[in-house]
């Protein structure tokens, strides 16, 4: 008897548990916040919140563009599904490559300052400072690759000191990337045969591989996937079909490394998928597919 009420209350608890997990919030938009200051520049940042839900963990969304365009409204759809399942979510803007302006590494720097800032403001925000994570797509997944390993490395620590949260740890637990370029001199190369007039990897350093390797090697999240930074949580996203940034040099590679170095890892395979789909309605097309795998992660990670 005593076991079959045990087994009737754990029955219940999952099912109650489950019910918890599937329930739908009501998402509050906060638009136009500013996170942080550099080099003159406002940076703004908008965020999703599960109305009723108390200190939500939170994804920094990071868009993608190949560092040139786009901007924090590409993540309208990420965010309402994302909030509406229980994850807050601020959208960010950063530094593009305009004469001039220092992108390289002050992108890096403004993705940084986004962590930084929702971590030292959570009570106000609403959100949980121990569950932090990072999403972006193509040129956003670089940026928070690196600053979820490389957040720390003098290159991208010496800088904007007098930041308001400079002193706040920009640590994630997780990081989420749809078609990631983290490999840049693998980008590099890809470059030359599909976009020779336009190798954004080499405008965006400043330099070409036979200039300067080494900015290559600083700017390539591959290169930080050591045993000692393998706390954070990866999920990799990307189709079949990219011609933009190559899966096979690309997540493929960049997930062998993370696993060879003790990260829990995982990935995710749209079938048919090329690039810049991250921005379509979740519910529908390539983000049906993938939207309910990431939440199972985001369950298990953040």
């Amino acid at each position: 008897m005593r076991l079959s009420l045990w087994g009737a209350a754990l029955a219940a608890t999952m099912m109650m548990t489950t019910f918890a997990s599937a329930r739908e919030y009501e998402v509050v938009v906060r638009n136009d916040i500013v996170f942080a200051e550099h080099d003159g520049t406002k940076l703004l940042g908008d965020l999703y919140l599960p109305k009723g839900l108390d200190k939500a963990p939170v994804l920094v969304a990071v868009h993608g563009g190949g560092w040139q365009v786009g901007d924090r409204k590409f993540y309208v759809n990420w965010g309402n599904y994302l909030a509406k399942n229980g994850y807050a979510v601020f959208t960010i803007e950063y530094r593009l490559m305009k004469p001039g302006v220092k992108t390289w590494p002050g992108a890096v720097y403004d993705a940084k300052a986004a962590v930084q800032y929702v971590r030292a403001h959570a009570g106000e925000l609403g959100i949980d400072p121990e569950r932090i994570g990072l999403i972006g797509d193509s040129a956003g997944a670089h940026l928070s690759a690196l600053v979820a390993l490389a957040a720390d490395e003098p290159l991208f620590a010496t800088e904007y000191r007098g930041d308001p949260n400079a002193a706040v740890s920009a640590k994630v637990k997780t990081v989420v990337g749809f078609y990631g370029v983290y490999d840049m001199i693998g980008q590099w190369e890809h470059d030359q045969i599909s976009r020779p007039r336009d190798n954004i990897s080499e405008k965006f350093l400043g330099a070409s591989p036979m200039v300067n390797r080494k900015v290559f090697f600083d700017a390539s999240p591959m290169s930080y996937a050591t045993v000692d930074k393998n706390t954070t949580r990866f999920l990799l996203i990307h189709g079949t079909n990219d011609d933009i940034v190559d899966p096979a040099t690309q997540s493929e590679r960049f997930l062998l490394a993370l696993k060879q170095a003790g990260f829990f890892a995982r990935n995710i395979v749209v079938p048919g998928a090329g690039h810049f789909w991250s921005v379509d309605p979740v519910d529908e097309g390539f983000g049906a597919y993938a939207g309910p795998k990431v939440l199972r992660f985001l369950d298990g990670t953040l």
